[in-house]
């Protein structure tokens, strides 16, 4: 299984594209991770990470509408691409196996 190297950072913003699906932009994804996470990101590291996973192919973007809302700026949008979809699914299952291969730790950490 040969996957391309992508970092936690990276992975946990790519999850969040595909969860945000059409509101995947930049202040939304900044918003949705400092949420989950319980901190404070800059916006200069979301648009660092989204421009690299454009580059590596895991994602594609395009400008929305422009709106009042934005003074007539239009948002980037993300999606992911087909093989981010891929390469997610095999660190899932590269994850869950190693979950599986720990039982003591997984039953201990249940607990908490």
């Amino acid at each position: 299984m040969k996957i391309t190297k992508l970092g936690e950072f990276e992975e946990l913003v790519l999850l969040t594209v595909v969860a945000l699906r059409d509101d995947a932009y930049g202040v939304e994804i900044k918003r949705e991770l400092e949420e989950r996470l319980g901190e404070k990101l800059s916006v200069g590291s979301i648009q660092s990470a989204l421009k690299r996973m454009e580059e590596k192919g895991f994602l594609k973007s395009e400008f929305g509408e422009a709106t009042q809302k934005r003074g007539g700026k239009r948002k980037r949008i993300y999606t992911a691409t087909p093989y981010a979809l891929k390469v997610l699914r095999e660190l899932k299952e590269i994850r869950a196996g190693l979950w599986k291969s720990m039982p003591r730790l997984a039953h201990d950490l249940k607990m908490i």
